[in-house]
């Protein structure tokens, strides 16, 4: 492991009071005594850690519940949340959120609400004008003919 980012978020949500003692304590009780040092943990003793530390600051949960918020707001604007892709397509867009789904973190979480409550707030988002195509009946089966440009404008 070379890099600590999780632990030390995690480390920094904690109430003030003696932040390097806490994260020697911290490392010696899942290590059973054998260090306190973070580069001398295993990384199974590492993932413990950082799971239980998350767990009792709650953040896993609110993270689970503002994606939740983020996901029931899409709906609603007319994102199809049925599929990741366009989930991730709508939020890689460097106005909404400039990164995938997943990569979001709380305070993206929090901007992406806002921003989708005022696309909400606007009428959400704009369907395609579908043009009255022409059908036809050949053989018994119907066919319809699809203008490219509906279809390449989407894209």
């Amino acid at each position: 492991m070379q890099n600590y980012r999780r632990f030390y978020a995690s480390l920094n949500r904690l109430p003030d009071g003696g932040i390097g003692e806490m994260k020697e304590t911290l490392v010696s009780s899942f290590t059973n005594g054998r260090t306190i040092h973070l580069h001398e943990m295993t990384q199974k003793e590492y993932d413990a850690m950082c799971a239980s530390l998350e767990e009792r600051l709650g953040w896993k949960e609110l993270l689970k519940k503002k994606r939740s918020l983020c996901l029931k707001l899409m709906q609603k604007a007319g994102v199809d949340t049925t599929d990741w892709q366009r989930i991730n397509d709508f939020c890689r867009n460097p106005k909404i959120a400039g990164k995938v789904f997943a990569q979001l973190g709380v305070k993206d979480l929090d901007a992406l609400q806002v921003k989708l409550r005022a696309i909400m707030g606007k009428g959400g988002l704009r369907q395609a004008n579908v043009e009255t195509v022409p059908q036809q009946k050949v053989h018994g089966k119907t066919i319809v003919a699809v203008p490219l440009s509906n279809v390449i404008g989407q894209a």
